[in-house]
């Protein structure tokens, strides 16, 4: 009988970890095959997943004697919650983790997005020397504005104000966050129309699909740069595509997208100044077996029986 199911990619050490003690089914190539996995977890206590996952619906019906979701990040719109906490079933997220890498990753676009000087290698070989062209904007004194302020939103403020940057963040209607030293906490409104930098840290959410429509877009300032490194289907892209192609924006960038991979024919195509990952702000060498031992730790847990 298998203890705990790993349906996505998880680092060789932490498998070895977890079957010294429990029987484990490692199979990274499960995802995108739900009926695969629902066979079989109906008698598996323990599920390891990362964001590509579906723990929901049949698949989740199947595991009739789930005990723990291991979910190797943060995010959890891939995991019905409200369902398993009915069930008695305890999800895991690990969380802060990643928080480092993805803070890394936000101020890294910052700045290329403010001053993209990287991009005319092939020129300046050619002999050419568009300096004019490259006058462009520091990060100090420019205005970063969170949307979401949790683990990761705080650690891109630490590094946002060393960079001498000045930080607002808004949280979603119902929350209230604790003061944090240096950072402002105002409306989305106010936020939109004042920060020279947005980054999306909120989750994904009903009340957050297309948090960023065109009418959002029209409000923010021209030339501000817009980074989503947390979940996909909080932006219009055909809005984003046509704000970036008016020059309303000065760029953007994502980590995050509703299906993933991106299907070919997106209306992002062609779309200037943007730059576009898949999913790995929070993926770097450290993050992973920082990630891999909280969810290895989450589950020893409950499988030992130490709720």
């Amino acid at each position: 009988m298998t203890d705990i199911l790993i349906t996505e990619y998880l680092d060789d050490a932490a498998v070895r970890t977890l079957a010294a003690e429990f029987a484990v089914h490692y199979d990274p190539t499960l995802v995108g095959r739900p009926d695969d996995i629902a066979a079989l977890g109906a008698d598996v206590p323990a599920l390891i997943v990362r964001h590509r996952t579906q723990v929901r619906g049949a698949v989740l019906d199947a595991f009739k004697r789930l005990r723990v979701v291991g979910r190797l990040g943060v995010g959890l719109d891939n995991i019905d919650v409200e369902t398993c906490r009915a069930r008695g079933i305890e999800v895991c997220p690990a969380r802060g983790a990643n928080a480092v890498s993805v803070a890394e990753y936000v101020i890294a676009a910052c700045f290329i997005g403010l001053r993209n000087v990287w991009q005319v290698t092939d020129a300046v070989l050619a002999g050419q020397w568009p300096r004019n062209e490259l006058m462009l904007s520091e990060v100090s004194g420019k205005r970063m504005g969170l949307i979401g302020f949790g683990d990761i939103g705080r650690q891109t403020a630490i590094r946002a104000r060393a960079l001498g940057m000045e930080v607002v963040a808004s949280e979603r209607a119902g929350f209230t966050p604790e003061p944090f030293e240096g950072v402002e906490f105002t409306d989305l409104a106010t936020l939109l129309a004042t920060s020279d930098v947005i980054s999306l840290h909120a989750p994904f959410l009903p009340e957050t699909r297309n948090l960023i429509d065109r009418a959002a877009l029209g409000r923010m300032k021209k030339g501000a740069v817009l980074i989503n490194s947390a979940r996909g289907g909080m932006i219009d892209d055909a809005a984003l595509a046509d704000a970036l192609k008016s020059g309303h924006l000065r760029a953007a960038f994502l980590d995050a997208f509703e299906i993933e991979p991106l299907p070919v024919g997106s209306v992002l195509a062609g779309a200037p100044n943007l730059f576009l990952t898949p999913h790995v702000a929070g993926v770097t060498e450290e993050a992973n077996l920082r990630v891999s031992s909280v969810t290895v730790a989450n589950v020893q847990r409950v499988l030992r029986g130490r709720g």
